[in-house]
């Protein structure tokens, strides 16, 4: 692990940490974060770490009983990525925003959390703008905690990785034509394939397949960590005014928590994408938000978009 610490002009500071994602997951590194923290105040230690890897090894003999489509394929979008022209975005979604969204679903979808909710329109509008040919098969694999799930039974201080992601599985044309209450259900159900049994196929499917990496052509990756508590690490500085991953990569994307200028708390999501596929993600986003309409001119794209 690497930390780095920038103090700046203003007098605040930037500290930055590169793990090995081997060791912990984002709820084990706001642990650890929050353990440094108590340690550089002075305070006392409020959760010490456990081990306990044990509680995800595989079953003997081991056996998959799920369904991992998140696995299947190994090799990348050579056609869309393989392009130094990649565009930095990050989207801000506020009460208005996801007001908006919910106004596209049908009633029974309305409850619907939020993470579910801008899940699934993030996910159509990137298919949209991939330009996908209708019979081509698109998932979404958002990362699912473990802690708390009925049957595992991860103990508190556990620091290691406690999730998996599941897919939820289209065609590019059905994802792309239907009301984004279609994307929705099938998000819905992806989740609701999270628990015990499910984490144990995975740990299985590790053993007999020989760790494959995770699916990337056709595949969005997504997680959600307004929740895991980096606004509550306290290194003696004060509150953070953001805490969180520093970027997007390729396929990959992680919802964060921001203050506007305005002063309310919204849902920031850092997308990369080659420039033409960003334009036109842009304008999708656009539509089913009900934003201003915006120019997509190449002198208009900065690298870092904001909506």
């Amino acid at each position: 692990m690497i930390v780095q610490v920038t103090r700046l002009t203003c007098g605040g500071f930037v500290f930055a940490a590169r793990m090995n994602h081997t060791i912990f997951d984002s709820l084990g590194l706001v642990q650890f974060l929050t353990m440094v923290g108590e340690i550089a105040r002075g305070a006392s230690i409020t959760q010490f770490p456990v081990w306990q890897r044990e509680l995800f090894s595989a079953r003997n003999p081991p056996r998959i009983t799920c369904s991992h489509n998140e696995y299947e394929i190994q090799h990348c979008q050579k056609e869309t990525w393989d392009t130094h022209e990649m565009d930095h975005g990050s989207f801000f979604f506020g009460p208005k925003e996801i007001a908006t969204l919910r106004s596209h679903l049908p009633m029974h979808l309305k409850n619907s959390s939020t993470f579910e909710v801008l899940s699934a329109c993030l996910w159509k509008c990137r298919t949209i703008a991939l330009g996908l040919k209708p019979n081509e098969s698109v998932g979404l694999s958002p990362f699912i905690t473990g802690r708390g799930k009925l049957g595992l039974q991860v103990p508190n201080g556990y620091y290691g990785n406690a999730f998996a992601f599941p897919m939820a599985l289209a065609r590019a044309g059905p994802l792309c034509q239907n009301p984004l209450g279609y994307a929705l259900e099938l998000v819905k159900k992806a989740k609701a394939q999270m628990g015990a049994e499910y984490v144990s196929s995975v740990a299985d499917l590790m053993v007999l397949k020989g760790r494959p990496m995770y699916r990337t052509e056709g595949n969005y990756l997504i997680g959600d960590t307004t929740h895991v508590g980096f606004y509550e690490v306290d290194f003696g500085w004060g509150s953070p005014i953001y805490g969180g991953p520093a970027g997007a990569i390729p396929f990959v994307s992680f919802y964060g928590r921001f203050r506007n200028s305005e002063g309310e708390d919204v849902i920031v999501v850092p997308i990369l994408l080659p420039h033409h596929v960003m334009r036109r993600f842009l304008s999708e986003l656009v539509k089913i938000t009900n934003k201003d309409p915006m120019d997509f001119s190449d002198e208009n794209m900065p690298n870092r978009s904001m909506l």
